[in-house]
């Protein structure tokens, strides 16, 4: 058994060996002859019955826990979660959906996707999938999406509860390949001005944005901007090639460099379409990896300006490293850089994931999200852009050249309690469930809801009379008002979200984005 155990191994670690590149001493004073024999000892004379696989994988976890914040170890099904939304598809039915009252709840199906054409529609309740309840069981969100994705081509039977029809209806849906857009937003802001906003950098994300941009010139836009605010990364290629498309042909993007691996230089691979015009984007301290790398090149570069705060400081480099079973070590092997040759990644301890954890709380506690005279740079941080010579700072994360400071006092602690507690969308939801045919029929165009449409009274009372048998107060009347005002512009974008989609809803939030107004006040007013 003890042989088997270690020729399991040696296979396992020769596997390993192989896609790293590396030799590994099988020597006698080895330490990995030494964690075999700890693992074969373990399983084979341990006084309980041991997981194997857990075994190994939770060593593999310990090794990498102690190196840095960004190594790690995925199993299989974890890798899936953790790369779809970035591969730009998934396999099911094609519905946007939530939960009301235990039910599932069409809020929109995928256009031209596969559930559009077996006829379901927005307010449809979705009660079975094929034999499995999932109305009134209070069935997991994530259980219930394992019953609607599968394999392209399969079908599912499904029975929908519809207003307005008596008799619970029966629908055949095929499964097929699903789009998952990274461009949230795109539309005109101002006169001549184009606003993108990504929520990551996906498989899909250079052609949806290639395609807004298009479509922006096509309506007048000279300027824009880049909105990269909670944008957490994805892949370096989509990024290297959207900057790219900013800068001219060979400027480096970023480059990487680490210690048994040579510098690598990721450059612009032509003259990009979009070298005119002023561009701004926008960052704050959730923007990270990819969006950093996009955000230093641009400013490096001088082709643009940085709104906003300090960016998170993810300039770690992972490299996939596949295991047998489609488990995966991520194991960080360089450092990214930008142009002037500043590194992304924020100071870290070995091993200490707590502090890294606490980055934005600490950052706010020093004051550094509140009030730019708080944050002070070492002179050996210093360096320059490469046409104006401006200064810019490396140490972790991005700088930007305009501080917007993060108003802590705009959305008050009860707001922010209902918001969390689900409340707000919640009630948001039936209020759209239950008039949806009339809001659709009344407001044709956005730019009649923008002007016309008002939040009803009833329906930010009932969010009050929600967060009161959750024990959710106002602490004084000032409090309520400044929340009602919240509440109201809040509902009004996710209504025009359900009428129309992520581009109407970011147009009426922006209104009350600190950020995006300082970076229409600068292109407006320069």
């Amino acid at each position: 058994m003890k042989r088997t155990i270690l020729l399991l191994i040696g296979f396992i670690m020769s596997c390993f060996c192989a896609s790293a590149q590396v030799k590994i001493n099988y020597g006698k004073e080895s330490p990995l002859r030494k964690l075999q024999m700890a693992e074969v000892y373990i399983n084979a004379l341990y006084v309980d019955s041991v997981n194997e696989n857990k075994l190994v994988e939770d060593a593999i976890r310990g090794m990498l826990e102690k190196l840095d914040p960004h190594s790690s170890y995925s199993d299989a099904e974890e890798m899936k979660a953790i790369t779809e939304p970035l591969m730009g598809n998934f396999e099911g039915i094609g519905i946007q959906f939530n939960i009301i009252d235990d039910s599932l709840v069409v809020i929109q199906p995928v256009v031209n996707g596969p559930s559009e054409k077996a006829g379901l529609l927005p307010g449809d309740r979705i009660i079975s999938v094929n034999d499995s309840v999932i109305a009134g069981v209070k069935m997991p969100k994530h259980k219930i999406m394992k019953c609607l994705r599968g394999k392209k081509g399969s079908k599912v039977t499904l029975k929908v509860k519809r207003r307005g029809v008596h008799d619970v209806l029966t629908f055949v849906v095929t499964r097929d390949r699903i789009p998952i857009k990274s461009l949230e937003a795109a539309y005109m802001i101002a006169d001549g001005i184009g606003y993108v906003r990504l929520g990551n950098f996906g498989a899909n994300t250079y052609k949806e944005f290639m395609d807004a941009m298009k479509d922006l010139q096509s309506k007048g836009m000279k300027d824009v901007i880049v909105d990269l605010q909670g944008n957490g990364g994805g892949f370096l290629q989509a990024s290297v090639k959207i900057a790219g498309e900013f800068l001219n042909s060979n400027d480096i993007v970023v480059y990487t460099e680490g210690r048994t691996y040579k510098r690598k230089n990721y450059k612009a691979s032509g003259n990009g379409k979009f070298r005119d015009g002023r561009v701004v984007v926008l960052i704050d301290e959730f923007s990270a990896s990819a969006a950093e790398i996009f955000t230093g090149a641009i400013q490096d570069h001088d082709r643009g300006i940085v709104v906003g705060r300090r960016s998170f400081g993810k300039g770690l480099v992972q490299r996939p490293i596949e295991l047998p079973d489609n488990s995966m070590i991520r194991l960080t092997i360089a450092h990214y850089y930008t142009p002037s040759g500043r590194c992304i990644q924020k100071p870290y301890k070995k091993g200490d994931m707590k502090d890294y954890e606490m980055d934005f709380e600490n950052r706010l506690k020093h004051g550094e999200l509140t009030c730019k005279d708080s944050i002070h740079f070492n002179d050996s941080l210093k360096y320059y852009t490469l046409k104006e010579n401006r200064t810019v700072y490396g140490g972790g994360g991005i700088m930007p050249d305009y501080f917007v400071p993060l108003d802590t006092l705009k959305f008050s602690k009860y707001y922010r309690k209902l918001i969390l507690k689900n409340i707000v969308l919640t009630q948001s939801l039936k209020y759209i469930d239950e008039n949806r045919k009339e809001l659709h029929s009344r407001y044709t165009s956005f730019e009649d809801f923008k002007k016309n449409y008002q939040t009803p009274d009833e329906v930010v009372e009932n969010i009050i009379a929600e967060g009161k048998k959750d024990k959710i107060e106002p602490e004084d009347n000032k409090d309520l008002k400044k929340t009602k005002e919240q509440l109201k512009i809040q509902l009004k974008a996710l209504v025009a979200r359900d009428i129309w989609d992520m581009s109407e809803y970011f147009e009426i939030t922006n209104k009350n984005n600190d950020i995006v107004n300082e970076a229409l006040r600068i292109l407006t007013e320069q």
